[in-house]
């Protein structure tokens, strides 16, 4: 059988592994091997269960993408920046705060942090359907790639979570899988982010945080981590805000920031490689009340059910206003917040 000739691509160096005595969070291992049977499945969903629940976050390991593929994605990840001009860039930005989608480029300078401090980061957004909008021309020989990295994520780990979420729930295992159709209206998305150096007077103004305390929009958000950290595993599990609401509170949103490297890690730049995914367009986001468990629980309700937003609703809002509205102090110290759909959107120092 013919081997696949897969175009040449520069490799991105990471930046080297620091020497920092970091603490790193021990987060729980989830082998999604043993999802292949339905006695695997329950017993792995109730270790989900228990990482939302205590940490917020989890790894998962065996999910069927290799160590090779995973460098290859990385380098791949590095092209929209690396390989495009600052004029062909411009050309292929997003209308973010007019079209509530990040599909193309998020430039640098776009969000605002804090002190007047802009943001130093840099990413490019592919929606599954990796056809749906133009693409740089340095990055088109990478679209079939992508394509099948997207295709991946989205059988091979999101479907394989959504059915340990909805066993967790006590819900038929195919509840939430549903819900997220690969080729429905959405904005299911790989995203590739660039950090790169933020400059002293910034670093003070900003308190070394480069992006505030925030939840996700989506359901839920696979990471991709590189060489440049010694964490035991490649890929990093969270939830977003659409889960919390589905599962009526019970799957909270992951609260999470992004702050200063280690000091012999700060003038690199680093690369992120995430899918962040959602429901279909026209999933109204109402708790799913057959959930036994939220019967026994109780339902943490956001909104009337039949005022609940739909995804596409949601994610637009929230993606156009994030990082450009002006939000207010809360009571909560060191909180600022916004109200969107009646929500309260919190957003943490």
């Amino acid at each position: 059988m013919p081997t696949l000739e897969l175009p040449e691509v520069p490799h991105y160096l990471h930046a080297p592994v620091t020497e920092v005595d970091l603490e790193y969070a021990d987060l729980p291992i989830i082998d999604l091997s043993k999802a292949s049977t339905p006695e695997g499945r329950h017993a792995l969903s109730s270790q989900v269960r228990d990482a939302m629940l205590k940490h917020g976050f989890f790894y998962v390991i065996n999910h069927g993408y290799t160590t090779a593929q995973t460098e290859r994605i990385f380098d791949i990840a590095n092209v929209p920046f690396a390989c495009v001009t600052a004029e062909e860039k411009i050309i292929y930005a997003g209308t973010i705060k007019e079209t509530g989608s990040y599909q193309g480029y998020k430039l640098k300078q776009y969000w605002h942090i804090d002190g007047g401090v802009h943001d130093h980061i840099e990413h490019y957004s592919i929606n599954r359907d990796v056809t749906k909008r133009g693409h740089p021309q340095p990055l088109r020989p990478f679209l079939p790639e992508i394509f099948r990295f997207a295709r991946h994520n989205h059988f091979e780990v999101l479907h394989q979570l959504l059915r340990l979420f909805a066993l967790g729930l006590e819900l038929p295992e195919e509840s939430l899988v549903d819900l997220h159709h690969f080729d429905a209206a959405g904005d299911t998305s790989v995203r590739f982010m660039k950090y790169y150096p933020m400059p002293p007077d910034d670093e003070e103004k900003a308190k070394n945080v480069w992006l505030k305390g925030h939840t996700d929009i989506g359901t839920v958000t696979i990471l991709y981590t590189g060489s440049d950290t010694n964490r035991p595993v490649n890929q990093v599990i969270n939830v977003g805000d659409s889960l919390e609401f589905l599962s009526g509170g019970f799957y909270k949103a992951t609260i999470h920031r992004v702050r200063q490297p280690p000091e012999d890690q700060r003038q690199a730049t680093r690369l992120g490689v995430f899918y962040f995914s959602m429901s279909n367009d026209n999933v109204r986001l109402a708790a799913l009340a057959d959930s036994p468990v939220l019967k026994r629980v109780g339902i943490k309700r956001y909104f009337e059910d039949d005022a609940a937003p739909t995804m596409e609703m949601w994610r637009k809002e929230r993606t156009a206003r994030y990082g450009r509205s002006e939000l207010k102090l809360s009571s909560e110290k060191g909180v600022e917040e916004e109200i969107i759909a009646d929500v309260v959107v919190k957003h943490f120092s």
